[in-house]
């Protein structure tokens, strides 16, 4: 059976307006169900490093399904409610699915998510007994479960978005005050997911070589980008970037306060707590950067400001984590802040390049430079698909 989307006419601010403005319980739900993906992934990384293999029901999996549950369940009232009992007005603010069902977008990719993550449990755990313990991290299971959380975690920008863009939220300080934080939390959720995609390229001994950077140049701009430019508020990459770091610093604090043993061999590095994962990336000044340039220029040839977006970009991110690793390197980021003492307990910790960046990622002279040329071209076209997209989240309604 083909599935088929309409769209209903948008009624009007000043209609919609005049209803008493609140923010939907679906919405809160959503962001929480972020989080919940957000900390179960780096809690589930921090397992296998100190742990080793776990069940289906292992404490970072709980973690993640949690959210896909809250998220789907909210949703799916949302749904069912405007679909069955809703007036024609909610039905008239909302696309139809199959023709009989009516909701937000965002409502629509939570409870797709859902399914996903929810189906992807019992098949990744039928996986591993089947081909043995964590074959590859790309394995079918894991792409489907990876589907879903970013389906969820868009879901949740987009539902706060389409909130935002459908009241007049400066009429409102309170409103506008809580979907602001709702915005910048949802926000960077998803740019912690979409780090740790990318992050077995952002190990620290590998970040004086241009192919960090040009994955950076890839991934960031297109997202730091797309919220600065959708966003209602001046500040809106900055608060994606802040939302992310403190996600991650925080799981890097809080992580190792808890005991852990490894239960599955061989054990190279005996450990007694959790081992965290990554500190985070210095995105918040570029992310700075970024918005002031989107700010200054939103009405700008779009090509010509995706230029000045990357230049500005890479200008303020690569000087600064290319010193920030070397200082990761050093004795004193080995204490419980930067958590670089952090070493999965199957890896030798006598390791030479375990504090020290590894030759073969490391790029000098003219290999630098055209490397870091390249993530210029790379962050160009990255930032225009940003800015392209950012629009299209800016008029969601949805």
């Amino acid at each position: 059976m083909s599935s088929t989307i309409s769209i209903q006419p948008v009624y009007s601010r000043e209609q919609v307006d005049t209803q008493s403005i609140q923010i939907p319980a679906y919405v809160y739900a959503s962001v929480f169900s972020s989080l919940c993906i957000a900390v179960g992934l780096i809690w589930d990384i921090s397992w296998h490093m100190s742990v080793g293999r776990d069940g289906l029901l292992s404490p970072p999996h709980l973690v993640m399904y949690l959210g896909a549950v809250v998220a789907g369940v909210f949703s799916g009232i949302r749904v069912l409610k405007t679909s069955f009992w809703g007036n024609s007005a909610e039905k008239g603010a909302s696309i139809r699915f199959w023709g009989i069902f009516h909701g937000s977008l965002g409502a629509m990719f939570c409870i797709w998510g859902a399914f996903a993550m929810l189906t992807s449990a019992p098949f990744d755990d039928w996986w591993h007994n089947t081909y043995g313990l964590d074959v590859k991290i790309l394995s079918p299971p894991h792409l489907v479960l990876g589907l879903g959380m970013i389906m969820i975690q868009f879901g949740a920008i987009v539902s706060v978005l389409a909130t935002q863009n459908n009241f007049d939220i400066t009429k409102n300080p309170a409103i506008k005050s809580r979907l602001q934080v709702l915005f910048g939390l949802s926000a960077g959720f998803l740019l912690v997911m979409a780090y740790i995609m990318v992050s077995e390229f952002f190990f620290n001994n590998k970040l004086h070589g241009a192919t960090a950077y040009k994955v950076a140049a890839i991934v960031f701009p297109l997202l730091i980008v797309s919220i600065s430019y959708a966003s209602p508020y001046k500040w809106g990459g900055t608060m994606m970037a802040v939302a992310y770091s403190l996600l991650m610093a925080m799981m890097v604090w809080i992580l190792p306060l808890f005991p852990a043993e490894p239960r599955l061999s061989p054990v190279y590095n005996h450990i007694t707590q959790y081992q965290p994962f990554h500190f985070p990336l210095l995105l918040i000044i570029p992310s700075l950067v970024i918005d002031m340039f989107v700010d200054r220029w939103r009405i700008s040839s779009r090509w010509l400001l995706s230029l000045g977006l990357a230049i500005g970009f890479l200008a303020f991110f690569v000087p600064f984590q290319w010193f920030f690793a070397d200082f990761l390197n050093t004795e004193a980021a080995r204490g419980w802040f930067f958590g670089r003492f952090s070493w999965p307990y199957s890896s030798n910790p006598d390791w030479e390049y375990r504090f020290a960046f590894h030759p073969g990622s490391m790029d000098t002279g003219w290999a630098l430079v055209k490397g870091l040329a390249i993530a210029v071209v790379f962050a160009v076209l990255s930032a225009r698909i940003g800015l392209s997209f950012g629009n299209w989240m800016s008029q969601v309604k949805r």
